[in-house]
């Protein structure tokens, strides 16, 4: 069969490049047998409607659905350790609570065992610092004064920021320690967290602090 070709715009003659390469109009011609690039498996892939990515089979649907219903990242030792922690947790808030509510009926040394349960079984956990701000305040009243200090000086780091460890720690220091500029230090940082600790009523009505602190915060605050 013959090669058929479209006849350029420009003459053969009257074109110099043509007149030099003259197999130019031979390579840009094609004939109908000639064989066309035919479109790879991409092009074919994306060439494809999205409906027919969406209209699976049913019964492929519910296995895919069903296999995502039996997945569970949590495995069984991780579930039951977090059911171990939850109920640990649950036990050191329940002593930590029944601690406060003895402090705050009076009964020091009843209030002093539960938060040393807390700090003793339960030191793993962070709430234990609050146990032992509550077993530094009691101890203050009918222990040790030297290790209730030492404790809240301890505790003033861990849990730098909270106010009422501050306070406590700046009534001790001046009255016991007798070091009114590391006492005044305290007070500052106590009082700009929460200025109620300037107000003898409410560490001793609301924060249940045990007479002998609270008169050891009076004398810091009047200078006595």
């Amino acid at each position: 069969m013959g090669v058929f070709c479209k006849a350029p715009h420009i003459s053969y003659l009257s074109s110099p490049f043509l007149r030099r390469n003259p197999r130019f109009m031979i390579q840009n011609c094609h004939t109908p047998n000639s064989t066309r690039r035919l479109p790879n498996r991409r092009l074919l892939l994306f060439s494809l409607p999205l409906s027919g990515f969406l209209l699976l089979p049913r019964k492929f649907q519910y296995e895919s659905s069903n296999a995502a219903d039996q997945y569970d990242p949590v495995t069984p030792v991780e579930r039951n350790a977090s059911a171990v922690t939850s109920q640990r947790v649950s036990e050191a808030v329940e002593l930590l609570e029944k601690g406060r509510e003895l402090q705050a009926q009076g009964d020091f040394n009843g209030a002093l065992a539960y938060f040393s349960k807390v700090i003793q079984n339960y030191k793993d956990f962070a709430l234990s610092d609050y146990a032992r701000v509550g077993r530094a305040l009691v101890l203050y009243e009918v222990g040790d004064r030297e290790e209730a200090i030492a404790e809240m000086e301890d505790v003033s780091i861990s849990l730098k920021g909270y106010p009422e460890v501050h306070a406590a720690l700046a009534a001790a220091l001046y009255t016991d320690k007798h070091a009114p500029l590391l006492a005044e230090n305290q007070f500052t940082i106590a009082t700009l967290l929460d200025p109620h600790f300037s107000d003898l009523s409410y560490v001793r009505d609301r924060k249940h602090w045990p007479p002998s602190l609270v008169s050891s915060l009076k004398q810091f605050i009047t200078l006595s």
